[in-house]
């Protein structure tokens, strides 16, 4: 399959979940998820108008941001954020979605470099309780929330959720409820944040019809990884 059929089938699909959820098509943004992937693909991509780009390793993504300074692409550090890693994010990095310490949130802060625009920010969730998984837990969430919107050097955004596969999409539907019912929440107790990043390749459709505002695809896009 080429990346512009691939490009073209994943924008079918969220068109429909849109249609079924009621939704606007623009209110739910494509990020590629372009890890393990080499620049050039990154490249062919930007060339068919797709300008998110989501990175899990944090060298690796620096490596095609210095690659491909010159497209103008928006980048986004989708995986964990580790103490020693986090002036590469805060200096190369458009936003980070996997923020779930206040101290790596203060690191990020104090490193992002004036001339910059704030690092835009996410709160990741463990919103069910995946004993693997990163994230605050729900009922922290605010705290952290608040917490970082106070940061200088951050813009806070919204929440991002990994949760574990679902058996079906019934399942899939409440898990990606629960996020957007503490979204809702955040938002309710006056946090300014616009951006829910939840849903991947296998499961895009249930967290579109709950209320994800940015679904992370990889596999979908750029084929089977190795």
């Amino acid at each position: 399959m080429t990346f512009e059929i691939a490009l073209q089938s994943v924008k079918a699909r969220m068109d429909a979940a849109c249609q079924a959820g009621g939704r606007t098509r623009s209110s739910v943004q494509l990020l590629a998820v372009s890890k393990t992937f080499p620049a050039d693909a990154v490249a062919q991509m930007a060339a068919l108008g797709q300008r998110d780009f989501g990175e899990n390793y944090i060298q690796e993504g620096v490596d095609k941001i210095s690659a491909l300074a010159d497209l103008g692409l928006v980048w986004h550090c989708i995986g964990p954020v580790q103490g020693n890693k986090t002036r590469l994010v805060a200096e190369h990095f458009d936003w980070v979605h996997s923020v779930d310490r206040l101290k790596i949130a203060q690191r990020l802060s104090d490193q992002r470099p004036g001339h910059l625009a704030p690092l835009n920010v996410c709160i990741q969730v463990n919103i069910d309780g995946g004993a693997a998984k990163a994230g605050v837990v729900p009922h922290e969430a605010l705290a952290l929330a608040s917490a970082v919107a106070a940061l200088p050097g951050l813009r806070l955004r919204g929440l991002m959720t990994i949760p574990e596969p679902a058996p079906d999409f019934a399942a899939a539907l409440a898990v990606h409820r629960a996020a957007k019912d503490l979204f809702d929440d955040l938002r309710t107790s006056g946090l300014d944040i616009d951006t829910l990043s939840m849903g991947m390749s296998a499961d895009l459709e249930a967290a579109i019809q709950a209320g994800s505002t940015m679904v992370r695809v990889g596999s979908a896009l750029f084929g089977g990884r190795a």
